[in-house]
Formats: structure tokens, C-alpha cells, sequence
């Protein structure tokens, strides 16, 4: 059976990929950081969204 492309693929919607320049800058334009910012969270953190959106949260002079 095809993949039906009209229907999105939301398994790894919490997650946030250092790969997908798109879903990091857009995770970074979100909570007011830098994407080179949001690549360190995920090192530090994990690539789980609700984890790097607290840690985002708590970064100094954001």
C-alpha cells in the first residue's frame, strides 16, 4: 500500500531533528534563540521538544 501523503506523519512531531535545518531554525525563531543555541539544547538535552523547550527557557538573557 502507498504512503498516503495527504495525511502527515506525526510520530516524531515531539522531536526535534539537528539535522532538519527547518525544524531548527523554526524551534529557534519560537523561543527566541539561535539555531546554533537550539543545536547545543540538543546536545545537552536530548531532541525531545518539551525537554528543549524548557531548557530554551531557562538559557541566560533570553
Amino acid at each position: 500500500m502507498a504512503k498516503d501523503k495527504s495525511r502527515p506523519d506525526l510520530r516524531d512531531a515531539g522531536q526535534i531533528s539537528p539535522e532538519n535545518e527547518y525544524e531548527v531554525k523554526l524551534f529557534a525563531l519560537q523561543n527566541n534563540i539561535t539555531p546554533d543555541q537550539v543545536r547545543v539544547l540538543i546536545r545537552e538535552h536530548g531532541n525531545g521538544r518539551a525537554t528543549l523547550t524548557e531548557a530554551a527557557k531557562a538559557l541566560p538573557g533570553r
